[in-house]
This record gives structure tokens, C-alpha cells and sequence, in this order.
């Protein structure tokens, strides 16, 4: 027996042995793996950056962990904004780099200024006397809008392009709720702030029906300018286009005539197209770099004279950490306002660049980022770049900037405030027949009870009001001070009304139309700096950390298999969750609209 167990003893000290030491060897594999990834790029001779135009591009991506993508569990296709522009002006600056393939058109943009930005990028990049060449078997309306500017457009034989106009329509949930129900009670200040209507109305309001028609059509005819400018045709001759028919189901030679592009060929003939292009024989190889390499492409140390901050402030602003069930990046207000502190007892950084996309959320959480970049600006001049959305809670913690740039067709304003609590008094007593009873010491001990269950809660929902509407006073002030003007000044442009950026400019809500680039240059000057670079914040999370964070974030996979799985039945979904988990004041556009 003795004998036994010491052989049994043994076996299992030598698979852990074993195991130890295999574990070791997939360590070393798997920190290889990641620094072949992120070795340094050199473009070879006569090279040409394919940029694939299939996924989802937002302001920033974190990638996801190392493990994650390992396992095959984060979406591949997801781009950054930031590095698809630096991308683009590395390939400008490169002259091994001869021009640019743009590859596909199925990409999804969060915003209509994300595709723009991707485009005025390129439209720079042409600059420089390269070429750009698009090819797709389907575009749809953003991925086109974008690739409009290549000099030649050439689509599959089968392939489509979805050239439509902007908009779609909202879900209402209200009639769901009746038939459960419950009855949504919202407190707003603002006629336009119409982010509680889904769940208030069965259809849309005037004031919101006005609001998004400017925006969509502000941003349309900017598009179809620039696109017909490319195209070599007249804005109305596009815009009747989405008017007389369904182009997704046109023909070869409609799109041909309408000079949408300029060739239906087999994918096999443009590889010959960009071979002539580069001078190349049939049987040489196309060097070709992707947006990868171009990440990890080698530059000139740029770091000559003092430090400017890029601050990336993205997503929805929330109070506290998100689930690790939410994939979407967000703005976590203690996190941000610690950053903010950092920055300014920096020394080294000069200037701060916060650059905002974002559609608002905690009002709370948004008016202790707003008291923090106040006193940084008080050490440093701070400016704000606006990207896709900047409304409402990110309007708010942009306001107190010495100086606001946005993209013409940024989404900002929204300047009010809401509270959303569901009453479910009819479900609980006649549905499920609950009841309630109890006692208190003061009249309002139990509000939150009456708040959710009791249908004769007027007074709590008049307490509730006020509430809402010295939020909205403290929004009047905070944006008054930060752009000199009166609170009544301010009130007549705000009550949540949306405007686009080239609106926005008239009214004092930006002080001019510009790119990160220009925002740079700006912070440069308040700070009088003669030499700088810039440095991104908060830094991007290194492999070792997404390592050891990956078995507590899987957020994102699971969030993407439910979207898979939900269809158009995410959003709304989706929205009921997050509410649940929202403060009550929300300084939160009513929308957020992806191309």
C-alpha cells in the first residue's frame, strides 16, 4: 500500500511538474506572439496601404486583451478613429508608401463626423499627389460618403451601394409598457430634450421631429457637396437620385450613368489596376501594408520641445465603473476627474486638448468632470475638439474650455436635463394583485415607494420636478460662464435643443470649425509654445495589464454574441437594462445615430 501511494504521489508531483513547465513555455509563446504584433513597421519600396473598409469605427479602440484575441472573443474589425487618421498621415508622409486601396465598404461610423474626419483625411492625403483607389462589393451609405473621395471608384459586377439620404425611425416602447403595466413618469426642462419619449409617447414630437430634420439635412448637404465636387456632378444630381429610386437594387448601368463609379469589374482585376498603378509586372507582388503596420510604422522621434495632452473623454458619462457585461467605452466620473488632477499637476504638460465624443449621460457625474477641467484650465489652457457627439453632458464638460473646435457636422447642444423613474402601480395591484401597507414617522419616508408603486404620487412627482429644474439652472450657468454669455442667453438656445456644428458656430456654441489638428495648433498657441508634441491620455492598456484583466472583462464578447443573437431588438433592450442603472438626473442626448 505504501508503495502505491508513494507511485501515486509521484505521478501527480510529475504532472504538475509537467504543467508548470508547459505553462512556462505557452508564456514565453504568447509574449513572443505579442512582440512579433507590435514590432516596429518599415514600409518596403513602392508599397501601397490597404485600408479595409469592414467594421466598426469609433472614436478609440482598446483592442481588447491579448487572451481575448487569442480565443478568437473580440471583434477583430473594429477600428479607432485615431489610428485610422494617423494611419492616413504616416502613408502621406512616407515616400515609399504610393497611395492608398481602400478595401470593402460595409463599414459602420458611431457618427456622421467620424466618417467625415476618415475623409478629410484621405482628401488631405490626395494631397500630397498620391493616388486612392475603392473597390466593394457593397457600399453602404457611410463607407460610399467616404470612399467618394478615392480618384477611381470600381464596384463588383453583382455589387450594390446603398445611397439613401440620412435618418430611420425611433421605437416607441410605450404601448409595451401599457399592456405590462407601466407607466413611465418623466421630469424635463427643455421642449427639445426628448430622450424620455420613447418610453413617454407612441410617435414623435414637433419640437424633436424639427430638431432632427435640421441636423440630418445640415449634415446631407455637406456630404453631398463634398461628394459631388468628387464626383464631378452637382449636389442635385445626387440628392434626386435617392429621391427617384432604391439605388441598392439599381443596375450596373445606372450606377455607371448616375457616375456613382466608374467600373463593375471582377475582384481579380483590380489587383492589375493597382499593379499599374505602381508600376509593378504581372507577376510581381504588391507590397501592401495594413492599418496594423501602420500602427507600429516606424516616424522620426517627434518628441522635440514640450508636451501638449490629447485627453480622449468617449462614450457615455456614467458615475460609476460599468458592468463587465457593457462592451461600450465609457466616461466614469471619478476616474476622469482624477485624470484631470493628474494633468494639471503635471509639469511637464503644457497644454490640454480634451477631445469629446460623447452623448452626455450623469448629470452628476458630468458636473464634477466640468469643476475639474475649471481648474485645470485655471492652470493651463485647456481646448476641446469635438468629435461625432458632444451634447448635452458633454456639452457640459466642454463649455469651460478656453477655446472649442468641431467637426462641421458634430452633433452638439442638448442643453437640458431629465429624470426617468417607471410607476408600476397598475402591474403590481391589478396585474399580480400585490398590495401595500406600512407605517412612517414623516409624510415623505416612504417616497420612493409612492414613487414607483403608488398611482397618487403628484406632490413626490412635483418634489421631483424642482429637482430637474435647478439641474437645469446649474447647466444655464455652467455654459453662461464658460462662454460668456447671460443665462438667458443661453436658455434660448438651449431648452435640449440639438444642432449641428456648423449651426452651433453662430449661436456661440463653438468658436470655430476644425479638426484635432487644429485644436492642437490652438493649445499650442494659448500656451505660446514654439516647439511641441503630443501625448495620448489616459494611455492605452499594455498587453501584460489586458492579460490579468481579461478573466474579469469579457464584457465585449458577450455583448457582441447578444447583439448577434437580439438583431434590432438589442437597442431597445439594451436601453431598458442601462436605465435601471442610470442616476436619475440625465444630461443625455435623446439619440446616437451610426452610419
Amino acid at each position: 500500500m505504501k508503495q502505491f501511494f508513494r507511485y501515486m504521489l509521484a505521478t501527480i508531483c510529475g504532472i504538475i511538474a509537467l504543467l508548470i513547465i508547459c505553462g512556462i513555455f505557452m508564456m514565453i509563446s504568447f509574449a513572443s506572439m505579442i512582440a512579433s504584433s507590435s514590432a516596429p513597421t518599415k514600409a518596403k519600396e513602392n508599397s501601397v496601404f490597404v485600408l479595409k473598409m469592414d467594421g466598426m469605427v469609433s472614436e478609440r479602440t482598446e483592442g481588447g486583451s491579448p487572451l481575448d484575441q487569442l480565443l478568437g472573443q473580440v471583434d477583430m474589425t473594429e477600428m479607432g478613429l485615431d489610428d485610422i487618421v494617423a494611419a492616413i498621415r504616416k502613408a502621406k508622409n512616407n515616400e515609399n508608401i504610393k497611395g492608398i486601396y481602400l478595401e470593402g465598404g460595409t463599414t459602420i461610423f458611431d457618427a456622421p463626423a467620424t466618417a467625415q474626419q476618415v475623409r478629410d483625411a484621405l482628401a488631405d492625403f490626395k494631397k500630397s499627389g498620391k493616388w486612392i483607389l475603392a473597390f466593394a462589393d457593397r457600399y453602404t451609405q457611410g463607407s460610399y460618403y467616404v470612399c467618394s473621395v478615392a480618384d477611381s471608384i470600381f464596384m463588383d459586377r453583382q455589387g450594390m451601394i446603398d445611397f439613401k439620404g440620412l435618418g430611420g425611425k425611433n421605437y416607441y416602447m410605450t404601448g409595451l409598457y401599457e399592456k405590462i403595466g407601466i407607466t413611465y413618469q418623466a421630469t424635463r426642462v427643455g421642449k427639445y430634450k426628448s430622450a424620455v419619449e420613447s418610453v413617454t409617447r407612441k410617435d414623435m414630437s414637433e419640437n424633436d421631429r424639427e430638431q432632427r430634420t435640421a441636423y440630418l439635412q445640415g449634415i446631407w448637404k455637406l456630404w453631398l457637396k463634398q461628394m459631388a465636387e468628387s464626383r464631378n456632378v452637382t449636389p442635385d444630381q445626387l440628392n434626386q437620385l435617392a429621391d427617384d429610386s432604391i439605388m441598392a437594387f439599381a443596375n450596373i448601368a445606372d450606377y455607371k450613368a448616375a457616375k456613382l463609379i466608374d467600373d463593375a469589374i471582377f475582384p481579380e482585376k483590380i489587383k492589375e489596376i493597382v499593379k499599374g498603378k505602381l508600376g509593378l509586372g504581372e507577376d510581381d507582388d504588391i507590397n501592401q501594408l495594413t492599418l496594423s503596420d501602420m500602427t507600429n510604422l516606424q516616424e522620426e522621434n517627434k518628441k522635440d520641445g514640450d508636451k501638449i495632452a490629447v485627453y480622449y473623454a468617449y462614450g457615455e458619462i456614467i458615475d460609476e465603473e460599468a458592468s463587465a457585461f457593457a462592451s461600450e467605452h465609457a466616461i466614469v466620473g471619478k476616474e476622469t476627474v482624477e485624470d484631470l488632477n493628474e494633468l494639471a499637476k503635471d509639469d511637464d504638460v503644457k497644454a490640454v486638448v480634451l477631445r469629446v465624443n460623447s452623448p452626455g449621460g450623469s448629470a452628476i457625474a458630468s458636473e464634477h468632470i466640468w469643476h475639474a477641467i475649471k481648474q485645470l484650465k485655471e492652470k493651463k489652457p485647456v481646448v476641446v475638439s469635438m468629435g461625432g457627439y458632444a451634447a448635452s453632458g458633454g456639452y457640459m464638460i466642454s463649455a469651460p474650455a478656453s477655446y472649442i473646435f468641431a467637426e462641421p457636422t458634430t452633433v452638439t447642444g442638448s442643453i437640458g436635463i431629465f429624470g426617468l423613474v417607471p410607476n408600476m402601480s397598475e402591474l403590481v395591484s391589478n396585474k399580480l394583485g400585490i398590495t401595500w401597507d406600512g407605517v412612517s414617522t414623516n409624510h415623505y419616508s416612504d417616497y420612493e415607494t409612492r414613487l414607483i408603486f403608488d398611482k397618487n404620487n403628484a406632490d413626490v412627482i412635483r418634489f421631483m420636478q424642482g429637482y430637474v429644474d435647478r439641474g437645469y439652472d446649474s447647466f444655464l450657468t455652467i455654459v453662461a460662464d464658460g462662454r460668456g454669455m447671460t443665462k438667458e442667453q443661453v436658455n434660448e438656445i438651449a431648452q435640449g435643443r440639438v444642432w449641428i456644428a456648423s449651426d452651433a458656430v453662430g449661436i456661440k456654441l463653438v468658436d470655430k470649425l476644425g479638426s484635432l489638428d487644429d485644436a492642437i495648433k490652438k493649445a499650442a498657441e494659448l500656451a505660446k509654445l514654439d516647439k511641441y508634441y503630443t501625448a495620448p491620455y489616459p494611455g492605452k492598456t499594455d498587453w501584460f495589464e489586458a492579460l490579468l484583466e481579461s478573466t474579469d472583462k469579457k464584457g465585449s464578447y458577450l455583448d457582441a454574441e447578444m447583439q448577434k443573437t437580439l438583431g434590432e431588438l438589442y437597442t431597445p433592450i439594451m436601453e431598458m437594462r442601462r436605465d435601471q442603472q442610470r442616476n436619475r438626473l440625465q444630461a443625455r442626448l435623446p439619440f446616437v445615430t451610426g452610419i
